[in-house]
């Protein structure tokens, strides 16, 4: 098992439960024969001295001239440990070489020219809380500190990935994401008419859904179909750009870079996998650690200003029509989503509730525990009646109090044994006492919760860049040693104390956490304000803050992509993303743009397990 260059241990007060046991199955192709002595073995191991394994009969031992056979050494992929419910952490660390830096530059190096059959276009896509993460480094370890805009950090990693690693086409994800959030609202639609389960969960991180699918089944029906924009980019590569350049999705090598390690755990579910093609939406994660690895050693300087990264780009402000042969496609850049930097999903669905119902709504925020847990209600104004309630939770230690909520007010068993039992019955009571004193009023449950499991949301997600640490004037690290650090590849400025990007930087940090949100929003404000609970703001406001100029032409893009990708029958008119189309037409978006969950019943006994 390799594991990457970049991973790192994190904070271990956000682990759930250690790991009990990593278990996989040996399937045994040949049965041994049977022995004349049932008490005596019919094969040895044997070890020669270069460390391999050899299975050899007793008869070939005696004689000396018995036919052995060499074992093969056991893998674990990253379906194995999908399959295995021994471990659940906020950012499982159990890598393999298929989803590591290493993998991406092998195949890059290994792909052939062009002209070859077997040449596969590389494409690399990127999240903006990456960016954001790399924009925030550059300003910490310059002699600028004023954070550079996204635009020009993703001008400057096209310039690397392109002219360097030889990727053709490189794409940010919010486009991705802006068709995520369609079809959130669209599923959260259908499930206000009965056509599912209320809360509804949100369904962009790995960690929470892994979490979920092991160790709180009872949660499944409430979590969003809805692909995340990592998914959602996958099928967009791998079907609609497929289709415009002629190629076949496993002509493709689709390379993502993402904030957080669960995304490679995403990207290898079998839900995501082309059985025709025999090929994945994303073949390969990185996480932006390892992108920022990469640099290094391919000496690149990420502050260093590229060719074109100060012009407008035209293809950012209008909707290009894609050639006939399909070279030159631009997806809307850099699209805004306010509300928080973890995709703005509660934040959608209360705009579209604001402009779904016929009167004036007020919005009121109040915070639960602290800025990871906050509830967000929209009340009308003329009856104070509550249209609609929400929250965004991040962070496992908020997460677990969340799902407890969920399951009392839902009525389900919550947890495992007797205390699950326990908790769901007193759940079942509590509800059962609705109504009774306040004249009968009934606290109104959540309908959507926007959850994530790292603390602070995506922009400190585990694979995102650490905070620099000083580098002292003794010259020594926090253990005692003496640290040469021009030797080592660290540039200090002057006889000033320097930046170095990484050293003993605590990941998580409040801090650094805020100056990547700070970088993330850079010329929005921080996240945008919203009413205050004495109702002194009024849905006008909240609007002006959540629509962006770039969304209409987002919107005419997406229309293209799902009129093209579904292909409704006739000339049935298909004006937004939320109109209903034919039946074919709509399994083929369900198939493009939803997904599956499926509970992992665990095999672990925790009395049984040897410490």
């Amino acid at each position: 098992m390799a594991f990457s260059g970049a991973l790192t241990l994190t904070d271990l007060n956000d682990f759930i439960t250690p790991s009990q046991a990593c278990i996989k199955p040996v399937e045994q192709t040949n049965a041994p024969a049977k022995h004349q002595d049932e008490g005596l073995a019919s094969t040895e191991i044997r070890v020669d001295s270069a460390g391999a394994y050899y299975e050899v009969s007793t008869d070939g031992l005696k004689s000396q001239t018995g036919a052995q056979q060499k074992l093969q050494t056991a893998d674990i992929s990253l379906n194995d440990c999908l399959a295995c419910s021994g471990c659940i952490t906020s950012a499982e660390s159990v890598l393999i070489s298929m989803q590591s830096h290493t993998e991406v530059l092998n195949f890059l190096a290994n792909n052939p020219e062009d002209i070859c059959v077997s040449h596969k276009i590389p494409v690399l896509s990127i999240a903006p809380q990456s960016l954001a993460s790399l924009a925030a480094s550059i300003s910490s370890s310059s002699s600028t500190p004023a954070p550079l805009p996204l635009h020009r950090i993703l001008r400057r990693v096209e310039a690397f990935c392109k002219k360097i690693l030889g990727f053709e086409h490189v794409f940010d994800t919010t486009f991705a994401r802006h068709l995520a959030l369609q079809e959130h609202v669209r599923e959260f639609r259908e499930r206000k008419s009965a056509q599912g389960q209320l809360p509804m969960l949100a369904s962009a991180c790995p960690g929470w859904v892994c979490y979920a699918e092991k160790t709180h089944s009872e949660m499944l029906p409430f979590i969003s179909r809805t692909k995340s924009p990592q998914q959602v980019m996958g099928t967009l590569v791998k079907e609609w750009m497929a289709s415009k350049w002629h190629r076949s999705p496993s002509q493709i090598y689709h390379v993502t870079v993402m904030p957080c390690y669960d995304k490679k755990l995403e990207a290898s579910r079998q839900d995501f996998y082309n059985d025709v093609y025999s090929t994945r939406d994303v073949d390969c994660v990185i996480t932006t650690g390892e992108l920022e690895l990469m640099m290094r050693e391919k000496n690149w300087d990420l502050s260093i200003a590229v060719e074109g990264e100060t012009d407008t780009d035209e293809h950012v402000s209008q909707v290009h029509p894609v050639t006939p042969e399909g070279d030159d496609i631009h997806l809307p850049e850099l699209i805004n989503h306010p509300g928080t930097s973890s995709g703005s999903y509660l934040h959608s669905l209360i705009r579209t509730v604001v402009q779904d119902h016929p009167r004036a709504l007020d919005l009121s925020v109040r915070s639960v525990r602290s800025s990871d847990y906050e509830e967000y209600t929209l009340s009308d104004r003329s009856s104070g009646e509550v249209v609609f309630k929400g929250a965004k939770c991040y962070g496992f230690r908020n997460l677990q109090n969340l799902v407890r909520k969920v399951g009392r007010d839902a009525g389900v068993q919550v947890g495992r044994g007797a205390a699950g039992r326990l908790d769901a019955m007193r759940g079942r009571a509590v509800k059962a006492r609705k109504g009774e004193g306040r004249g009968g009023s009934v606290d109104k449950t959540y309908d959507y919760v926007e959850v994530m499991a790292c603390p602070g949301g995506c922009v400190n997600g585990g694979g995102q860049l650490r905070p620099a640490a000083k580098a002292q004037r003794t010259m020594t690290d926090e253990e005692g040693f003496k640290r040469d650090w021009e030797s080592s590849g660290v540039k200090l400025d002057g006889e000033e104390i320097g930046n170095v990007q990484g050293q003993s930087g605590k990941w998580g940090d409040k801090e650094w956490t805020k100056k990547v949100e700070v970088v993330y929003w850079h010329e929005l404000p921080t996240p945008p304000p919203s009413p205050t609970p004495e109702g002194d703001g009024d849905s006008e406001i909240l609007l002006s803050h959540l629509v962006d100029a770039k969304h209409q032409v987002a919107d005419e893009f997406a229309m293209r992509v799902l009129t093209e990708t579904c292909q409704p029958a006739g000339d049935e008119s298909v004006v937004s993303w939320t109109d209903s189309m034919d039946e074919a037409a709509e399994t083929r978006r369900r198939a493009l743009f939803r997904t599956q969950y499926r509970a992992v019943e665990s095999e672990v006994i925790g009395l049984a397990v040897k410490w």
